[in-house]
């Protein structure tokens, strides 16, 4: 019998490969695949992200488009309610309330609603005014819009800022139609108890139709009506100051109320030869509690209690003759905490359109105020999101002041740039 062949003994190695290895390895084969492809044909390769990019970005829906789109209150102030087009109830007003065309807005005798639309045009709702939005209009085609309010009774202040080409602000009351221009301030006034109609124009300047008569209005001029007239009268007005500091509904913070003064700054006016200051408890004026004449364009004025305050200053020429009253702006004066510091921090900024999100936390509790406007939008867990007003090409300087419910304070800017 034969032996059987001997058999060598067989050695089997391997090696252990993560899958982790495995996707790292392809990743970095996909990538250099993609990159020769890219500079071999740059033109093919931007027509596919393109097409990628159409495919799995989701575009803006209607709706967000819509409420991009609404009207807003940007600022609120005693008693304000609105009877939305399709209703027959009157509601409170508050920040959460867009406006549509055909809604109504009322204030009270103290009250005042600041309505912003999306071209930036803020139209500024008076004591005892009854006005409906007539248009909102902006073109998805040509980026033109179109806004505007009827004053049936009281008082309105526009203000716009660079209208596209085309684009139209307008406010009507009393059968006549004020087309304001860009970057204009007008006082539009309608006093059913004395049929007087007028507009009056502190800066820029807008053109008036009533009926057959059209008539430019120009810086300091105003145009004016009896009701069942049809004769208007343009006279040259003593323009109004416009106020600089403190913002509108900025806090001021100061240690000693009763020494620390407030600084009031406002811009001249090229005929006055001094300047009219009044502070208030009451935007209507009936308590003023400061009234001071000066022939400077600031002013300090110690001896404020801590609270809610309105101020204005009107200008006196030669002939003392008194021009109508700037824009009430209100501040809030408080005691410098002494502990530290509020909490507060910013997760982030976001681009929309010409405005900027602002994203960030603080304590539950706290008023935040971003550029002389207070945050609405604060959670009872102390997150809060704002949206700026639309703003010009550029760099902007963003100030965001907070106080907590103990009176601690703190100061945060922001730095943003506006392509």
């Amino acid at each position: 019998m034969s032996d059987k062949p001997k058999i060598s003994r067989v050695e089997v190695y391997w090696h252990t490969v993560k899958y982790r290895t495995v996707f790292l390895y392809g990743l970095v084969i996909t990538v250099i695949v993609l990159a020769c492809f890219y500079l071999v044909f740059p033109g093919l390769s931007n027509v596919v992200i393109q097409k990628l990019d159409q495919t799995f970005v989701e575009p803006p829906t209607p709706a967000s488009m819509a409420n991009a789109r609404q009207a807003r209150f940007v600022n609120l102030d005693g008693k304000v309610q609105v009877k939305k087009a399709d209703s027959v109830t009157w509601v409170n007003a508050d920040f959460q309330v867009t406006l549509d065309k055909g809604d109504l807005i009322q204030t009270g005798p103290e009250g005042v609603a600041r309505i912003a639309f999306a071209d930036g045009t803020q139209y500024t709702v008076k004591g005892d005014t009854l006005v409906t939005v007539e248009e909102n209009l902006v073109s998805s085609e040509t980026n033109t819009t179109k806004v505007a309010v009827h004053i049936t009774s009281g008082q309105v202040d526009l203000n716009t800022g660079g209208l596209t080409p085309g684009s139209k602000a307008e406010v009507s009351f009393e059968q006549a139609v004020a087309d304001v221009h860009s970057n204009s301030h007008a006082a539009v006034t309608s006093d059913p108890t004395t049929q007087q109609q007028q507009i009056t124009i502190s800066t820029g300047s807008a053109e008036l139709d009533r009926g057959a008569v059209h008539m430019a209005i120009g810086q300091s001029e105003r145009a004016s009506f009896q009701t069942g007239q049809n004769e208007i009268t343009k006279t040259q007005v003593l323009a109004a100051p416009q106020l600089a500091e403190p913002l509108n509904l900025a806090p001021k913070f100061v240690s000693d109320p009763k020494t620390d003064p407030v600084h009031f700054s406002w811009k001249s006016v090229p005929t006055a030869r001094m300047y009219d200051f009044q502070a208030s408890t009451t935007s209507m004026f009936n308590h003023v509690v400061k009234d001071v004449k000066t022939a400077d364009t600031n002013l300090d004025v110690a001896g404020f209690q801590p609270g809610d305050y309105f101020w204005r200053v009107r200008a006196i020429d030669d002939k003392d003759q008194l021009s109508d009253p700037s824009d009430t702006f209100k501040f809030t004066l408080a005691v410098q905490g002494k502990s530290q510091e509020m909490f507060l921090a910013i997760d982030g900024t976001q681009l929309e359109g010409n405005s900027v999100e602002i994203v960030g936390r603080t304590e539950p509790g706290a008023i935040l105020i971003i550029n002389g406007e207070q945050v609405a939008d604060i959670s009872a867990d102390g997150h809060f999101r704002y949206f700026t007003q639309p703003m010009t090409s550029g760099s902007h300087h963003i100030v965001i002041t907070g106080q907590n419910r103990r009176g601690d304070t703190t100061i945060k800017p922001v730095d943003v740039v506006i392509p």
